[in-house]
Formats: structure tokens, sequence, C-alpha cells
């Protein structure tokens, strides 16, 4: 596959040039060592039904195998939560969730216990492949991506995601990389915080 087009939101893509130039050269290797053409799959959907369509699950794994043995691994962190605003705000910040449940306990509440995780981590880059449904991406960029930055765990976001011509071969409801752009353009440019670079992807050849 080929990088078709970038999108560089605060200074994301500008960083990595700098600061993980090695990692950056991972990702965009991972991108075109896969053949999406080799990954297909026949439609079972009514309104495609026999159509042949990239297999999201395959190329993810693609990625999986590409990326894992040069030591990129999930972000897996557990916190607790509650139905108190202002306790919810007080701890927030904290990073250490068993401060943050013994708050909860102590002022007579519920601790809940939640996680939050991306895909791929590298020194300090978090990486997430999105061939999923179309609020998957918005729930990267403002959920996953902001939390492990406002924690301190992370310097930018790396987001890849398909182009239009390539979701036009996928299942319905794929995001796709032109419209996502839009989305973060009408947001504002300080939204989200956190440095992100959107990578929209597609084959060499598109399947006819």
């Amino acid at each position: 596959m080929k990088v078709a087009n970038l999108y560089n939101h605060l200074n994301g893509y500008e960083y990595m040039m700098v600061h993980r130039r090695a990692l950056w050269d991972e990702i965009i290797g991972a991108i075109q060592n896969i053949d999406a053409n080799q990954y297909t799959k026949i439609s079972n959907a009514k309104a495609t039904k026999g159509a042949v369509k990239y297999d999201q699950k395959k190329l993810n794994s693609c990625f999986e195998n590409i990326l894992c043995p040069q030591n990129w691994h999930k972000l897996k962190t557990y916190y607790y939560v509650t139905e108190d605003i202002n306790i919810a705000r007080e701890i927030a910040n904290i990073r250490d969730k068993e401060i943050q449940k013994q708050i909860i306990q102590d002022n007579g509440l519920n601790a809940y216990r939640t996680n939050n995780e991306v895909d791929f981590v590298k020194e300090r880059v978090a990486l997430e492949v999105q061939f999923g449904k179309y609020f998957s991406v918005a729930y990267d960029l403002h959920v996953k991506h902001t939390f492990f930055y406002l924690r301190n765990d992370i310097d930018v976001g790396i987001e890849i995601i398909p182009t239009k011509k390539m979701r036009l071969k996928m299942d319905t409801g794929v995001a796709w990389f032109e419209n996502e752009v839009a989305n973060i353009i009408r947001e504002g440019r300080s939204n989200p915080l956190v440095p992100i670079v959107l990578i929209g992807i597609e084959p060499e050849q598109i399947l006819i």
C-alpha cells in the first residue's frame, strides 16, 4: 500500500521528522510492505452480497505482524471513575489508580474500574490503525490519544485510516481520510489538543 495523503495537526509531523524519524520510517515501511489486494473477502452484507471487499481484520493483523517484532506494543492503563462530578474532576489528573480509588471510597462513593488502551506505542509515539466504524477515529483522537497525552505517556499520536477510494471497497460505515480531516478542521486548530498525524492509505491499485 501507499501513503496517499497526510494531515498534520499541531506539528505532529514536524515532531516525528525531528525527534522520531526512525519510528516514522518504520510506520511508512509497514504500510508499504502490505499488499492489500492479497487480503480480500466476499461480502455477506445485504446491499453488497457477493462483492469482493478488503478484509479489515486481516489488514489489521498484517500491521501487528510487522510492527510487534519491531517492539511496538499495546499500552493499556486502568483507572477509576465515579458518579460524583466534583470528585471526578479531583481525580482526573491523578496517575495512581489506587489513590483515585481511595479518594472515591473516602467520600462514600462507588469506585468503578475502567481502562483505556492504544494498539501500538513505542518511544512515546502512539499509533492506531483504524479500519473500524466512522465513530472509531473520533474516539481515538479525542479519547485515546488525548488521554495518554495528558498523562504524559506520549508526545504524538499517529492515526492510519483508508482514503475514500479504498473505503469504497470496504464494509459500509468505515471511517475515511478526507472526511476525518474535514471533521478536525471544523473543530478548530487546537482540538484535539494532542499533536496528531493522520495518514490516509490506499493500495497501489484499487480493486476493480
